[in-house]
Protein backbone atom coordinates (compact mmCIF):
# COMPACT_ATOMS: atom_id res chain seq x y z
CA UNK A 1 0.00 0.00 0.00
CA UNK A 2 1.03 3.69 -0.52
CA UNK A 3 -0.31 6.74 0.67
CA UNK A 4 1.35 9.37 0.87
CA UNK A 5 0.44 13.36 0.32
CA UNK A 6 0.62 16.71 1.31
CA UNK A 7 -0.63 16.45 4.94
CA UNK A 8 1.40 18.98 6.39
CA UNK A 9 2.14 22.72 4.86
CA UNK A 10 4.59 23.58 7.27
CA UNK A 11 7.64 22.48 7.76
CA UNK A 12 9.52 21.18 11.18
CA UNK A 13 11.18 23.04 14.07
CA UNK A 14 13.65 20.15 13.76
CA UNK A 15 14.35 17.09 13.37
CA UNK A 16 13.11 15.81 16.73
CA UNK A 17 9.56 17.78 15.58
CA UNK A 18 9.36 16.19 12.65
CA UNK A 19 10.53 12.34 14.12
CA UNK A 20 7.23 13.09 16.44
CA UNK A 21 5.20 14.11 13.81
CA UNK A 22 6.31 11.11 11.63
CA UNK A 23 6.13 8.60 14.44
CA UNK A 24 2.53 9.49 14.88
CA UNK A 25 1.55 8.92 11.42
CA UNK A 26 3.54 5.22 11.73
CA UNK A 27 1.42 3.94 15.28
CA UNK A 28 -0.88 1.44 13.11
CA UNK A 29 2.62 -0.15 12.49
CA UNK A 30 3.22 -0.54 16.22
CA UNK A 31 1.53 -4.29 16.72
CA UNK A 32 3.84 -5.72 13.84
CA UNK A 33 6.85 -4.73 16.03
CA UNK A 34 9.05 -3.07 13.39
CA UNK A 35 12.54 -2.26 13.73
CA UNK A 36 13.65 1.35 12.43
CA UNK A 37 16.75 1.61 10.40
CA UNK A 38 17.91 5.22 10.01
CA UNK A 39 20.51 6.73 7.12
CA UNK A 40 22.79 7.92 9.61
CA UNK A 41 23.45 10.91 9.80
CA UNK A 42 20.66 13.40 9.90
CA UNK A 43 18.07 10.23 9.84
CA UNK A 44 19.09 8.77 13.34
CA UNK A 45 17.61 11.99 15.08
CA UNK A 46 14.29 11.34 13.20
CA UNK A 47 13.96 7.43 13.63
CA UNK A 48 15.13 7.83 17.39
CA UNK A 49 11.41 9.31 17.90
CA UNK A 50 9.80 6.72 16.02
CA UNK A 51 11.88 3.65 17.45
CA UNK A 52 10.55 5.42 20.73
CA UNK A 53 6.91 5.86 19.83
CA UNK A 54 6.61 2.28 18.41
CA UNK A 55 9.03 0.57 21.24
CA UNK A 56 11.29 -0.76 18.18
CA UNK A 57 14.39 -1.82 17.69
CA UNK A 58 16.53 1.34 16.02
CA UNK A 59 19.78 0.76 14.40
CA UNK A 60 21.63 2.19 10.86
CA UNK A 61 21.38 1.54 7.49
CA UNK A 62 25.09 2.19 6.48
CA UNK A 63 25.08 3.13 2.55
CA UNK A 64 28.59 4.37 0.17
CA UNK A 65 28.03 5.42 -3.01
CA UNK A 66 30.14 4.44 -5.77
CA UNK A 67 31.22 7.69 -8.42
CA UNK A 68 32.42 7.14 -11.96
CA UNK A 69 35.77 7.57 -12.74
CA UNK A 70 37.02 10.73 -12.85
CA UNK A 71 33.33 11.85 -11.94
CA UNK A 72 32.99 10.65 -8.26
CA UNK A 73 29.76 12.67 -8.05
CA UNK A 74 28.53 10.46 -10.91
CA UNK A 75 26.91 7.57 -8.60
CA UNK A 76 27.53 4.34 -10.54
CA UNK A 77 26.02 2.40 -7.75
CA UNK A 78 26.28 1.77 -4.02
CA UNK A 79 27.62 -0.72 -1.27
CA UNK A 80 24.70 -0.85 1.44
CA UNK A 81 25.52 -2.46 4.97
CA UNK A 82 23.66 -5.43 6.11
CA UNK A 83 23.70 -9.22 7.59
CA UNK A 84 24.52 -9.36 3.94
CA UNK A 85 26.29 -6.65 2.40
CA UNK A 86 25.08 -5.69 -1.33
CA UNK A 87 26.25 -3.78 -4.10
CA UNK A 88 23.56 -2.08 -5.94
CA UNK A 89 24.59 -0.70 -9.44
CA UNK A 90 22.69 2.07 -11.25
CA UNK A 91 22.75 -0.04 -14.67
CA UNK A 92 21.90 2.57 -16.88
CA UNK A 93 24.97 4.69 -15.84
CA UNK A 94 27.16 1.53 -15.94
CA UNK A 95 26.35 1.56 -19.38
CA UNK A 96 26.75 4.92 -20.33
CA UNK A 97 30.34 5.18 -18.62
CA UNK A 98 31.16 1.10 -18.82
CA UNK A 99 33.79 1.79 -15.78
CA UNK A 100 34.86 -2.32 -16.16
CA UNK A 101 34.37 -4.93 -13.52
CA UNK A 102 37.82 -4.70 -12.15
CA UNK A 103 37.08 -0.87 -11.23
CA UNK A 104 33.44 -1.77 -9.49
CA UNK A 105 34.60 -4.52 -7.46
CA UNK A 106 37.82 -2.19 -6.02
CA UNK A 107 35.56 0.49 -5.43
CA UNK A 108 33.16 -1.73 -3.57
CA UNK A 109 35.71 -3.02 -1.36
CA UNK A 110 36.67 0.51 -0.62
CA UNK A 111 33.06 1.47 0.37
CA UNK A 112 32.98 -1.39 2.22
CA UNK A 113 35.89 -0.90 4.57
CA UNK A 114 34.50 3.22 5.05
CA UNK A 115 31.08 0.90 5.81
CA UNK A 116 33.30 -1.24 8.42
CA UNK A 117 34.90 1.51 9.74
CA UNK A 118 31.66 3.63 10.66
CA UNK A 119 29.76 0.26 11.84
CA UNK A 120 32.43 0.19 14.48
CA UNK A 121 32.19 3.56 15.42
CA UNK A 122 28.21 3.57 15.58
CA UNK A 123 27.56 0.26 16.74
CA UNK A 124 30.80 -0.65 18.94
CA UNK A 125 31.12 -3.67 16.59
CA UNK A 126 27.65 -5.47 16.73
CA UNK A 127 26.43 -6.57 13.86
CA UNK A 128 22.98 -5.13 12.55
CA UNK A 129 19.78 -6.39 12.67
CA UNK A 130 18.57 -8.98 10.72
CA UNK A 131 15.27 -7.54 8.82
CA UNK A 132 14.59 -11.19 7.14
CA UNK A 133 10.83 -11.46 7.52
CA UNK A 134 10.34 -8.09 9.45
CA UNK A 135 8.75 -5.51 8.99
CA UNK A 136 11.16 -2.63 8.45
CA UNK A 137 10.87 0.53 8.23
CA UNK A 138 13.68 3.07 6.44
CA UNK A 139 13.45 6.77 7.85
CA UNK A 140 15.77 9.64 6.96
CA UNK A 141 15.38 13.55 7.48
CA UNK A 142 14.21 14.16 4.09
CA UNK A 143 14.28 12.76 0.69
CA UNK A 144 15.65 14.92 -2.33
CA UNK A 145 16.63 13.38 -5.79
CA UNK A 146 15.94 9.70 -4.10
CA UNK A 147 19.22 7.92 -5.17
CA UNK A 148 20.68 6.75 -1.89
CA UNK A 149 17.55 5.47 -0.85
CA UNK A 150 16.84 3.66 -3.95
CA UNK A 151 19.88 1.78 -3.38
CA UNK A 152 19.02 1.10 0.25
CA UNK A 153 15.56 -0.18 -0.82
CA UNK A 154 16.46 -2.43 -2.99
CA UNK A 155 19.28 -3.83 -0.83
CA UNK A 156 16.77 -4.79 1.81
CA UNK A 157 14.14 -5.96 -0.27
CA UNK A 158 16.64 -8.36 -1.56
CA UNK A 159 17.41 -9.42 2.12
CA UNK A 160 13.79 -10.47 2.76
CA UNK A 161 11.66 -8.17 5.02
CA UNK A 162 8.20 -9.03 5.57
CA UNK A 163 6.99 -5.78 4.54
CA UNK A 164 9.43 -3.05 3.56
CA UNK A 165 8.28 0.85 4.61
CA UNK A 166 9.63 4.21 3.71
CA UNK A 167 8.86 7.25 6.26
CA UNK A 168 10.22 10.59 5.98
CA UNK A 169 9.11 13.89 6.50
CA UNK A 170 9.43 15.74 3.71
CA UNK A 171 10.09 14.89 -0.07
CA UNK A 172 9.28 15.58 -3.45
CA UNK A 173 6.25 14.30 -5.50
CA UNK A 174 8.10 12.96 -8.33
CA UNK A 175 11.08 11.39 -6.27
CA UNK A 176 8.27 9.56 -4.19
CA UNK A 177 6.68 8.21 -6.91
CA UNK A 178 10.17 6.53 -8.11
CA UNK A 179 10.31 5.14 -4.32
CA UNK A 180 7.35 3.80 -4.24
CA UNK A 181 7.41 0.50 -6.02
CA UNK A 182 9.65 -0.39 -4.19
CA UNK A 183 8.75 -0.29 -0.91
CA UNK A 184 5.00 -2.00 0.40
CA UNK A 185 3.88 1.29 2.27
CA UNK A 186 5.53 4.84 2.07
CA UNK A 187 4.38 7.51 4.71
CA UNK A 188 5.52 11.18 4.09
CA UNK A 189 4.38 13.97 5.60
CA UNK A 190 4.90 16.62 3.55
CA UNK A 191 5.23 16.55 -0.30
CA UNK A 192 5.38 20.43 -1.45
CA UNK A 193 5.56 20.77 -5.38
CA UNK A 194 8.27 23.67 -4.95
CA UNK A 195 10.79 21.64 -3.31
CA UNK A 196 14.14 23.02 -3.39
CA UNK A 197 16.20 21.51 -0.52
CA UNK A 198 15.27 18.90 2.48
CA UNK A 199 17.01 21.76 5.26
CA UNK A 200 14.64 24.44 3.49
CA UNK A 201 11.75 22.75 5.42
CA UNK A 202 13.11 22.87 8.71
CA UNK A 203 13.68 26.02 11.06
CA UNK A 204 16.56 24.48 12.76
CA UNK A 205 18.81 22.04 10.35
CA UNK A 206 21.87 21.46 12.41
CA UNK A 207 24.54 19.09 10.83
CA UNK A 208 24.20 16.14 13.32
CA UNK A 209 27.46 14.80 14.55
CA UNK A 210 28.77 11.28 15.17
CA UNK A 211 28.75 11.84 18.59
CA UNK A 212 24.73 12.29 18.43
CA UNK A 213 24.45 9.17 16.24
CA UNK A 214 26.26 6.96 19.10
CA UNK A 215 24.48 8.80 21.66
CA UNK A 216 20.75 8.39 20.43
CA UNK A 217 21.72 4.99 19.55
CA UNK A 218 23.02 3.76 23.07
CA UNK A 219 19.62 5.57 24.14
CA UNK A 220 17.10 3.77 22.11
CA UNK A 221 19.15 0.21 23.12
CA UNK A 222 18.07 1.08 26.57
CA UNK A 223 14.55 2.61 26.00
CA UNK A 224 12.99 0.22 23.21
CA UNK A 225 12.34 -3.29 23.70
CA UNK A 226 14.86 -5.60 22.01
Amino acid sequence: MTAFGEILRSGFSDRTDAGRRLAAALTHLKDEKPIVLALPRGGVPVAFEVAKALDAPLDVVLVRKIGAPGQKELGIGAVVDGANPRLVLNDDVVRIVNPGQRYIMEEGKRELAEIERRRHLYRGGYPPLAVKDRTVIVVDDGIATGGTMKAVLTALRESGPKKLVLAVPVAPPDSLAELAPLADEVVALHTPDHFYAVGAHYIDFTQTTDEEVIDLLGRAAKETTR
